[in-house]
């Protein structure tokens, strides 16, 4: 089954006065890209938080959000007022110094590095293992949020990929086609040029065998074949959850065996049948790209 790379995800729980919440957003992204917005006090976690959405996500740009909020209206981060001060005077001063109105300086002030730290209080083991635990039911949401999407892509890729095999099943009636228009157009020039009489028969066959040879399609189709039924075999793969760099390498594949076969086409109804299978082909492409 498919995994979407797109997801959102978001739980809860308590400890002691403090509400724990969790959000996870995942987006589109070729690599693991994770990004935290944590309170100051789980800074030092990161690393951990890191393994446990790695071993859950795999790939992906996730986007983690954790906020407190206690009961008693403390809170997590405390101002070092004696930096602050600092900061406030020199600013105060060169102001005065230069002839520069003074403003406001507090939200500045607050932005500068480590006017504004963590209250100082060391994090609750037991704290931890709430917010540990909190995140993984987020990730468990997110990761059935990931599966139901990845569903209907995989649904609407075999549906694709079907089509390129109902077109490809299309082709060989064009295929004799062609070769009697290719015949009679080259006969007609030969004896425009030449005349009839002047035409050598035998001459004339070895060149026709010579030009159905060069646009022979039957490799092409033998390949893209495959192609569409080794695609069809990995979505339907339960063990492997990670499919989307294959099913995009096989993709490129099936675009190579189209692309000749247009290029080799020499007929506008073979023509339409290669167009409708980049058709179907794009779509795939655009679907891959979210998959995990």
């Amino acid at each position: 089954m498919l995994q979407s790379m797109t997801g959102y995800g978001r739980a809860s729980g308590t400890y002691k006065d403090k509400t724990i919440s969790v959000e996870i957003r995942s987006l589109n992204s070729k690599f693991m890209d994770t990004r935290f917005r944590v309170p100051a006090t789980y800074k030092e976690k990161e690393g951990e938080l890191k393994r446990i959405i790695a071993n859950k996500m795999h790939r992906g740009k996730i986007d983690l959000l954790i906020e407190t909020d206690s009961a008693k209206g403390e809170a997590d981060f405390s101002i070092n007022k004696n930096l602050f001060k600092a900061y406030y005077r020199e600013l105060k001063e060169m102001s005065e110094e230069l002839g520069i109105e003074q403003t406001d300086y507090i939200t500045s002030i607050m932005r500068i590095p480590n006017v504004v730290g963590p209250s100082g209080n060391e994090l609750d083991p037991e704290e931890w293992k709430v917010v540990v635990t909190t995140i993984k039911e987020a990730l468990q949401k997110i990761s059935d949020f990931r599966m139901d999407e990845g569903q209907v892509t995989e649904d609407d890729l075999k549906e694709r990929v079907n089509s390129i095999i109902q077109s490809l099943s299309e082709v060989p009636p064009f295929e004799a086609e062609r070769i009697e228009k290719m015949r009679e157009r080259l006969n007609q020039n030969l004896a425009e040029y030449l005349g009839s009489e002047n035409i050598d028969k035998n001459r004339f066959e070895q060149e026709m065998i010579f030009y159905i040879e060069k646009i022979d399609i039957s490799e092409e189709k033998s390949r893209l074949a495959q192609h569409c039924e080794y695609f069809l075999e990995q979505l339907a793969d339960t063990k492997n959850i990670q499919k989307g760099r294959k099913l995009s390498f096989i993709g490129q594949e099936m675009g190579r065996e189209i692309n000749t076969l247009g290029a080799k086409a020499y007929s506008s109804g073979l023509q339409r049948l290669v167009v409708k299978m980049k058709d179907d082909l794009e779509k795939i492409k655009e679907q891959v790209a979210n998959v995990v």
